[in-house]
């Protein structure tokens, strides 16, 4: 299928597949990717949000004001769901903890973040894709990102061994695998180098180091985690020859991304 990023996309039939909109306290980009979500119309949203942290004055309000913006502005036809968390369980619980809820919901999936913002063939590249690979499980991931230094091809997707989280799909079948705490690495170090999970060794030192951070806590997150579910199992993942998804999210209120964004990163 043709991967049209361009704003005179028409799609090709109704959307069928189901969105998983991961949010917390950014008002602004949230309005963002609601309104690229509406256009596209799924007609089943699901939506979690992590509860506001205590220590943060004036965040329960902000989280609040979040949901209720949602929740207030569909205005299409779907069923809606959520997951509205009362305490703060942090990026990695949470984040790791919808997308079980979502999954244990739905065979299959598109999951968005509250600053991937995503062009209309986004959605049915994931739907498409979705579908075609449901039973071939060499592929695990669906992105919609492709990262800016890679070249595009004649091709309009290609595989790779390499995850991109801003913007995806998977499977309920696939996701099963996935553990928070990749027990896995845990007990045998070497096992990222027997499933070739490092091409050079500075990115063997770096990724390393990486995953000791993820273990150790230092680095609150989830999809380390899931790009090494689909490393030891010997999965694929789609990326886009052209980039369908923005980060719109840098800056000083991201959890990762603290730097500002890049003209780059927002053309989708």
């Amino acid at each position: 299928m043709g991967n049209n990023s361009t704003p005179d996309f028409k799609p090709p039939h109704k959307l069928n597949t189901a969105v998983l909109f991961l949010v917390f306290n950014r008002i602004d980009t949230t309005k963002q990717v609601l309104e690229s979500i509406k256009k596209a119309k799924p007609p089943r949203l699901y939506i979690a949000a992590d509860g506001a942290r205590e220590i943060n004055e004036g965040e329960k309000e902000i989280v609040e004001s979040v949901r209720n913006y949602i929740l207030e502005n569909i205005n299409w036809d779907c069923e809606v769901t959520t997951l509205f968390r009362d305490k703060n369980l942090g990026c990695k619980m949470a984040c790791s903890g919808a997308i079980d809820w979502f999954f244990g919901h739905e065979e299959a999936g598109i999951i968005l973040e509250d600053d991937c913002l995503p062009s209309q063939s986004f959605f049915w590249f994931c739907e498409d894709l979705l579908d075609r690979y449901k039973n071939d499980m060499r592929v695990w991931h669906i992105s919609g990102y492709k990262h800016p230094y890679l070249r595009g091809d004649s091709f309009s997707y290609n595989f790779s061994r390499f995850t991109q989280l801003w913007g995806w799909a998977s499977w309920a079948d696939r996701w099963k695998h996935y553990d928070v705490s990749i027990p896995k690495y845990k007990n045998n170090l070497n096992l990222l180098k027997e499933y070739e999970f490092f091409r050079e060794d500075y990115e063997n030192s770096s990724r390393v180091k990486m995953l000791n951070e993820v273990l150790s806590g230092e680095i609150d997150t989830w999809c380390y985690q899931w790009n090494f579910t689909i490393r030891i199992n010997n999965g694929l993942s789609i990326r886009p020859s052209v980039n369908l998804v923005g980060n719109v999210g840098h800056g000083k209120d991201a959890t990762h991304t603290t730097r500002n964004n890049n003209e780059i990163e927002n053309n989708a």
